[in-house]
C-alpha cells in the first residue's frame, strides 16, 4: 500500500494515539544510540516530495477532517527546510480542519534551522517536537552514543520554544546506571531548568534486547540502578526543578510508580509522595525489579 514503508510496530509517541500518522520517512537516520531498540533492523529510507503528495493526497480522501497529524518516523525534522515547508503547505491545503502537525526531533535537526525558518514552519502548523534529552550529562551521552551534546539540545529546545513551538522532552532514569547516578540527575536537572520545556515525561531506562546496552548488562560492564535507585533519581531530580509551566508525567510502564502532575504546582507533593515510598522500604535494593520487555 501507498501508506507503508512496512516496518512494525510504528512507533509514535502516546499522545499521538488519536492522530492520524502519516510515515513520511522509515526508521531513523542516525540509528546508533546504544539504548535504542525502536529502529535497529530497519534500514532508513526517506520519500520523495511527489510520493509524499501521493500519501496526502491519499489519506486527505480517506479522513478530511483530521485535525492532528503525526509525521513518523524517527526525526522528520532533520528534512531541510525547504521539504518541510513543501509537506506542511500540502497538509494544510488539504486537511482544511488541520490545527496541528507533530513529529520526532533532535537537537541538531532543530539548530539546523534559522529563527525565521522555525517560525515559518509555526505559521505553518508545525506543533509539537518530540525531542529525547535522554540526560543532560555530556559523559553519558557520549557513552550511549546519542550523537548529540546536551548544550545543543537546551539551544535549540529554547530556540523552538521562542519560535512557538511546544518541546515535548523525555529523559531516562537510570541511563548513568550506578556509576553516574548522581551526575545523571544534577547535569539532567541542570539542563531541564535552562531549557523549560512545556512537556516533560521521566521514563526508565530499559536494556532491550539486540541493543548494545543489554549486551553491557549481560557482560556486567553496566550496572543497572535498582528500583530503589530509580526512585531515588526522579526523586532527587524533582527536588531540584525550578520549572515555571510544565506538565510533568512519569506513567509510562517501565516506571516503578506512576507519578503525573504540573510544576511547580505539583512538585511538593510528587516529592513528598517519593520520600513516603523511600521511607517505606518495600523497593528492591539489589536489582531492578520488574521491567517491560520494551521501552
Amino acid at each position: 500500500m501507498l501508506g507503508l514503508l512496512h516496518n512494525n510496530p510504528l512507533f509514535r509517541p502516546p499522545a499521538e494515539a488519536e492522530s492520524l500518522i502519516l510515515q513520511v520517512d522509515r526508521g531513523c537516520p542516525y540509528n546508533r544510540c546504544t539504548f535504542c531498540g525502536m529502529y535497529r533492523d530497519v534500514k532508513f529510507q526517506r520519500r520523495s516530495a511527489e510520493e509524499i503528495r501521493r500519501l496526502i493526497a491519499a489519506e486527505a480522501r480517506q479522513a478530511p477532517d483530521t485535525r492532528r497529524i503525526f509525521l513518523a518516523d524517527g526525526d522528520v525534522m532533520r528534512r531541510p527546510f525547504e521539504e518541510l515547508h513543501g509537506m506542511l503547505s500540502e497538509l494544510a491545503a488539504r486537511f482544511p480542519a488541520l490545527a496541528r502537525v507533530n513529529v520526532y526531533a533532535t537537537g541538531s535537526a532543530i539548530a539546523a534551522k534559522t529563527d525565521e525558518q522555525l517560525q515559518a514552519l509555526r505559521v505553518l502548523k508545525l506543533h509539537t517536537l518530540y525531542l529525547g534529552l535522554e540526560s543532560g550529562d555530556e559523559e553519558i551521552l557520549r557513552r550511549v552514543k546519542k550523537g548529540e551534546t546536551a548544550a545543543c539540545m537546551i539551544e535549540a529546545g529554547r530556540r523552538a520554544q521562542t519560535a512557538g513551538l511546544r518541546i515535548s522532552l523525555m529523559i531516562l532514569l537510570g541511563l548513568g546506571g550506578v556509576e553516574r547516578t548522581r551526575e545523571h540527575v544534577a547535569a539532567t536537572a541542570d539542563a531541564l531548568n535552562r531549557m523549560q520545556p512545556r512537556l516533560l515525561a521521566a521514563l526508565r531506562v530499559v536494556p532491550v534486547p539486540g541493543t548494545e546496552l543489554h549486551a553491557e548488562v549481560r557482560a556486567g560492564s553496566f550496572r543497572q540502578v535498582s528500583e530503589r535507585g530509580a526512585v531515588q533519581e526522579v526523586r532527587d531530580l524533582l527536588a531540584r526543578l525550578e520549572l515555571t509551566n510544565t506538565v510533568f508525567r512519569a506513567n509510562h510502564a517501565s516506571n516503578v510508580v506512576p507519578l503525573e502532575g504540573r510544576l511547580p504546582h505539583d512538585q511538593a507533593r510528587l516529592v513528598a509522595e517519593l520520600d513516603r515510598l523511600l521511607a517505606a522500604h518495600r523497593l528492591d535494593t539489589d536489582s531492578p525489579g520488574s521491567m517491560p520487555l520494551w521501552l
